[in-house]
């Protein structure tokens, strides 16, 4: 996936009236159809070049004003594509009405009226539930909203989303699609799921990881993170348990509930609310042998923490909770280059989104770390952020004990820093964000270390525990 493979409105908006400014238009008055409709079907053809079937979803809800011209957009480009070439599946809600003991069908019908007065009548139904619709119900669905019956499926809550892809083939969604765009395909191999189920709901091992958060009260925010902790279980054998802790509360409560956790994770966020909690999470894993997996703002605040208590900087801190410190060892970088070459420039005055350093970028990892034994000799991983470790303060870091195992090429930014296995079981921070890259196919080597990690903390600590609580042998009955 690429930059192209998503847009927005806004974004549609800003090309077309760039366009118009530029006498694209000749002058003539810019229109929702044809100029917005034609700039989405021109992106989704952009997105989807070189791919023999695109699958191209469209949020919001039918019927809404927000969705209407890329609804018009994907009716039009369907009878541009012709016969056989578009087919159009439909997610819509079937509620559970628990006082009256039913599933309510209106809504899914009135959606479909809805859709097929715009002009897109949909090849397949996916009716939400919280629970497996009757026969009955999906045949009246059927009659009401002009899809045959078969292409009327159930998808109910399921324990893990990965069982979905045998939910719908079980019920034939893969070969109404296939018969929609009159294609020829082998049987679906779902094998793979399969083993991956199993692996799932029969785990050897058991971890619990500590997440140490700002945004805990929806734990959403974390969601690509939280499912690639769980590819790492999958591939461990190991049911991972996540909690989710505010650094806030730790800010005023302390640390010492974080020593029931097997490791802590630090993720990602903007601004100064938390961030303290967030260094005496860093702090106590360091000083505990906890492993430690800082992740973006994670390895910022873990820098941040070993430059005041390691390095002798007990004002460090990053410019952008504190502006005004005099040690530095965050800070914004007047300019950087990105993936495909264009210089990029900021400073505390640009517009957040716009000067975020983003996109996959590759760079060469030290030999001899912990980050060699993950990666191999060379990391690419994507990135989401503005500020970076500041090279001007690393020396004096490095200096005190912690290694800064990768950093990029032409800017030479610290990527990954890392403390030395003689001193820390594993302790790592990274700049990007490796949860962006896990599959539950392969899982993600960074995560499955970590988890590694994880699982060896916990034996250690319950081979400790037996020998503290052992019976002891009395003298006397020595042989």
């Amino acid at each position: 996936m690429k930059k192209v493979n998503n847009f927005t409105t806004g974004q549609i908006y800003e090309s077309v009236i760039r366009k118009e400014r530029r006498g694209e238009y000749l002058g003539k008055t810019v229109q929702v159809i044809p100029h917005i409709t034609n700039e989405i079907q021109d992106y989704i053809y952009r997105g989807a070049e070189g791919a023999d079937v695109a699958l191209v979803e469209i949020g919001g809800t039918v019927g809404d004003i927000e969705s209407l011209p890329f609804l018009e957009a994907a009716r039009q480009l369907s009878l541009r594509a012709g016969r056989k070439s578009a087919a159009f599946v439909h997610l819509t809600l079937v509620p559970y009405i628990a006082s009256a003991g039913e599933l309510k069908t209106k809504p899914t019908q009135h959606s479909v009226q809805k859709l097929r007065e715009i002009g897109i009548s949909p090849n397949a139904l996916l009716c939400r539930a919280d629970r497996p619709i009757p026969a009955d119900e999906r045949a009246k669905i059927s009659l009401f909203s002009n899809v045959e019956e078969q292409a009327v499926i159930s998808v109910w809550d399921v324990d893990t989303i990965y069982k979905v892809p045998q939910v719908l083939h079980d019920q034939g969604l893969d070969e109404i699609i296939l018969e929609a765009l009159g294609i020829e395909a082998p049987p679906a191999d779902l094998s793979m799921w399969t083993k991956l189920i199993h692996a799932l709901e029969n785990p050897k091992h058991e971890v619990t990881i500590g997440m140490v958060g700002k945004y805990v009260d929806l734990t959403e925010s974390y969601k690509s993170l939280t499912e690639a902790l769980r590819h790492a279980g999958i591939h461990t054998e190991s049911r991972v348990n996540i909690e989710y802790l505010d650094s806030e509360d730790i800010e005023t409560k302390g640390c010492k509930h974080l020593a029931k956790y097997d490791a802590i994770l630090v993720p990602g966020g903007f601004g100064k609310r938390g961030v303290e909690g967030k260094i005496m999470a860093a702090r106590y894993a360091r000083e505990n042998n906890i492993p430690y997996l800082g992740i973006c703002l994670g390895m910022q605040v873990a820098l941040i923490e070993y430059a005041r208590h390691m390095a002798g900087m007990a004002n460090a801190n990053s410019t952008e909770f504190d502006p005004d410190t005099d040690q530095p060892v965050v800070a914004l970088i007047n300019e950087w280059q990105n993936h495909d070459g264009k210089v990029e420039k900021r400073d505390e005055r640009s517009d957040l989104g716009g000067t975020m350093r983003l996109g996959a970028q590759t760079c060469a990892v030290n030999p001899g770390t912990l980050a060699a034994e993950i990666y191999g000799s060379v990391v690419t991983e994507r990135h989401r952020h503005r500020y970076e470790a500041n090279n001007h303060y690393l020396s004096r870091v490095e200096a005190a004990g912690l290694i800064v195992s990768a950093r990029t090429p032409t800017e030479d930014l610290c990527e990954i820093m890392e403390l030395p296995r003689s001193v820390h079981q594993w302790y790592m921070g990274v700049q990007y964000h490796p949860e962006f890259k896990s599959t539950p196919r392969t899982g993600h080597p960074l995560f499955i270390s970590f988890i590694k990690a994880a699982l060896a903390h916990k034996a250690a600590a319950g081979s400790a525990l037996a020998a503290n609580t052992a019976e002891p042998v009395l003298q006397g009955d020595a042989a």
